[in-house]
C-alpha cells in the first residue's frame, strides 16, 4: 500500500551528567578534582533515500528516540557521545509540527540532510568548578534533557508536471503512452489510487516528469474522498495538463467538469489554481471531424480566450505529441526554480535559555562579537536568506537578551555585529 503521511513522536537523546571525582593516587593526600564531563545526547537527523518513494516504514513504528549520552567518568574521562538517530524519507517529504502543521523542513532538490532536534548537552565535570576558595568542588552539572517533538512527515510527489482531472477520464492511458510509468489501467472508476510518476523523452528535448495525481472528485478541497491526499501532490508541479471526457461517454459535460476541478484546486490553494493550466480533451477519436469541432467550439466559448486546447485521443496518440511539446515550451519559458516549502516552525525555539553566550566589543576590528553555544546552534538551523527565517532571527536577538546588551555596550546604529563568521549591520 502506498503510504503519503504519516505522524510520528521523535525525541532526542539526554545528555549524560557531568561526574564527581577527585585524584586518587599514593603518597598524595588529596588530590583536586577530575571528574569528566558527560557525552552530548543523540541528534534527531531526516535523510533522504533515493531508494524510496512512499513512507510505509512509518505506518506501523511511531516512535522514534536518540540514544543518551553517557556520564562522565574519573580521571577527566568524557563519557561517549549518544549515537545520532538518522530517519530516512523519500525526496519531497515535507515535515511538519504535528499542532500547528507548520513546515520544519522540505526534504527536495538540494535539502537532502536535516537535523530536526539535537542532542542534550553533556553535563560539566567538577574539574569545571574549582576555584581558589572552592578547591574541592563536590558538584557537577547535570546533563541537558532531550527535546521532543511531533511531526507529520507529508510526502509530495516532486513533478514538472500534474496531470489532474475526474475518475475515468484516461490519465492513466495516457501517463503510459507517453511516459514509462506502468500505472493500473481499467475502465472503472478509481483504478489510481496512487500517483504515479513518469518520465516524458521528447525528441530534441531534455524532457520532463509528469505525475498522474489520482481522479479527483467535488468536494476534494474539503477532504471528500481522498482529496486531500490528492491535492497535495499537485503542489510541486510547475504546469498542470487538465484531462477531461472530450466525448462525454459517461454523459458528463467536460466544461462543467472543467469548472467542478478548476474551483477545487482554487478552494484547497491559490496558488495551485494560477498555475498554467493546459485542457486536454480526451477520447475525441471516438467523434468524427465534424463532432470534434463542434465540441472544440463549445469549450473554448466557455473558457478565457488564452486557454490553450488541445483534442487527444491516449489511445490511439492523436494530438498527443502536440499536447506534450505545448507543457515543455511552458516549463521552458518558466523560471527554473525548484518548488521548495519555506520553513516556518523552528524547533531551535526547543532549545533550554540557559546556555551561556557572551557579548564583547573586538576593539582590534571594531566590531561587536557574538558567541556561545546556542548562538551557534541557532545559525546552523536557521535560512537568514529567507523572510521567516530572518524574522526569527531578530525575535531570538531580542528575546534572548542579545540586543539589549549590545545596546548596554553602547552600539550605534550602522555598527557591525560579528557571530561565528557571519556579519551584520545594526540598526535599531
Amino acid at each position: 500500500m502506498f503510504a503519503d503521511v504519516a505522524t510520528i513522536y521523535i525525541r532526542s537523546g539526554n545528555g549524560g551528567d557531568g561526574h564527581v571525582g577527585f585524584h586518587r593516587e599514593k603518597f598524595i593526600a588529596a588530590g583536586g578534582p577530575n571528574g569528566g564531563d558527560g557525552g552530548r545526547g543523540g541528534n534527531v537527523i531526516f535523510e533522504v533515500d533515493d531508494g524510496m518513494n512512499t513512507l510505509n516504514d512509518y505506518r506501523y513504528k511511531r516512535k522514534y528516540k536518540a540514544m543518551h549520552g553517557e556520564p562522565g567518568g574519573n580521571n577527566n574521562c568524557a563519557g561517549s557521545d549518544g549515537e545520532d538517530l538518522v530517519l530516512k524519507v523519500p525526496e519531497g517529504t515535507v515535515i511538519k509540527e504535528a499542532e500547528s502543521g507548520k513546515v520544519i523542513a522540505d526534504l527536495s532538490h538540494d535539502n537532502r540532510r536535516v537535523i530536526v532536534l539535537y542532542g542534550g548537552r553533556g553535563g560539566k565535570g567538577n574539574q569545571h568548578y574549582a576555584t581558589p576558595t572552592m578547591q574541592i568542588p563536590k558538584y557537577a552539572q547535570p546533563g541537558q534533557e532531550g527535546k521532543e517533538l511531533t511531526v507529520i512527515l507529508e510526502l509530495k510527489v516532486i513533478a514538472d508536471v500534474g496531470l489532474v482531472g475526474f475518475p475515468n477520464v484516461g490519465k492513466s492511458t495516457f501517463l503510459s503512452r507517453v511516459s514509462n510509468a506502468k500505472p493500473k489501467i481499467a475502465n472503472y472508476h478509481f483504478t489510481t489510487l496512487n500517483p504515479n510518476l513518469g518520465v516524458v523523452n521528447l525528441p530534441g528535448t531534455d524532457g520532463f516528469v509528469i505525475a498522474d495525481i489520482p481522479g479527483l472528485i467535488e468536494g476534494a478541497s474539503e477532504g471528500v474522498g481522498l482529496g486531500h491526499e490528492f491535492l497535495k501532490h499537485v503542489e510541486r508541479c510547475k504546469v498542470i495538463i487538465h484531462m477531461v471526457d472530450g466525448a462525454s461517454t459517461e454523459g458528463r459535460d467536460p466544461l462543467e467538469d472543467i469548472r467542478l476541478i478548476n474551483n477545487e484546486l482554487e478552494k484547497y490553494s491559490e496558488v495551485l489554481a494560477k498555475k498554467p493550466q493546459i485542457i486536454a480533451l480526451n477520447k475525441m477519436d471516438l467523434y468524427s471531424e465534424e463532432e470534434q469541432e463542434i465540441a472544440l467550439s463549445l469549450i473554448r466559448d466557455g473558457l478565457p480566450e488564452n486557454t490553450s486546447i488541445h483534442m487527444i485521443s491516449a489511445v490511439s496518440g492523436q494530438g498527443v505529441r502536440e499536447l506534450l511539446f505545448d507543457a515543455y515550451q511552458m516549463l521552458h519559458e518558466m523560471k527554473e526554480e525548484p518548488i521548495v516549502f519555506e520553513q516556518e516552525y523552528f524547533p531551535e525555539t526547543l532549545i533550554d535559555g540557559e546556555e551561556p553566550f557572551t557579548v564583547t566589543f573586538d576593539v582590534d576590528s571594531s566590531m561587536y562579537v557574538v558567541e556561545g553555544p546556542r548562538i551557534e546552534r541557532m545559525l546552523g538551523y536557521t535560512n537568514l536568506d529567507s523572510e521567516k527565517g530572518f524574522e526569527f532571527f531578530q525575535n531570538f536577538l531580542k528575546t534572548t537578551g542579545i540586543l539589549e546588551q549590545l545596546e548596554a555596550l553602547g552600539i550605534q546604529d550602522g555598527d557591525t555585529v560579528r557571530m561565528y563568521g557571519l556579519q551584520f549591520d545594526y540598526y535599531k
